[in-house]
């Protein structure tokens, strides 16, 4: 975790290197960290919520390859399988019947949309994680397309929070 301080007065390398865990699109990144010095936490959330605007199922196809399945234990070292075994927890400690229901609510999201399920899992049980699966199962394409780049907002959004206080 870097203060805002650190965040601003940090070389470029270092602050990419920062939030790189917070989504796995490097334009993004870029410009954030081209946008500094921030004035306070505030305006960063700001900012960093509107770069996300522009992002289309590239930018989400992009940002996938760095998210494991929901209720797959994330495997490396790397910032974004650390984060996602931390944001993952209560899905790790569930009961088998939950994780089974997960796994092939999974196999059925993948065949309808033919990517991986994006949730914010962090603050959400087991039930509720499997509860907007079974939901999203019924969208269109372009509906879960909106709802799964949400859901990655949420999550870009709580990880810079947590990398830069």
């Amino acid at each position: 975790m870097l203060s805002l301080k650190q965040f601003n007065d940090s070389d470029e390398t270092s602050a990419l290197q920062a939030i790189a865990h917070c989504v796995a699109i490097e334009a993004w990144q870029q410009q954030l960290v081209a946008r500094r010095p921030f004035r306070d936490i505030e305006e960063l959330q700001s900012i960093a919520l509107s770069l996300t605007d522009g992002w289309d199922e590239e930018a989400l196809n992009s940002a996938l390859k760095a998210h494991p399945r929901i209720g797959e234990k994330p495997v490396g070292e790397t910032s974004e399988a650390q984060a996602s075994r931390q944001e993952q927890a209560a899905v790790q400690d569930a009961d088998q019947q939950s994780k089974e229901a997960i796994r092939r609510g999974n196999q059925q999201y993948e065949q309808r949309f033919q990517r991986v399920f994006l949730i914010r899992a962090k603050g959400r049980s087991p039930h509720d994680i499997l509860t907007a699966l079974e939901q999203r199962l019924h969208l269109s394409d372009a509906e879960e397309l909106v709802v799964t780049l949400q859901q990655l907002r949420e999550i870009t959004l709580l990880r810079l929070q947590e990398a830069i206080q």
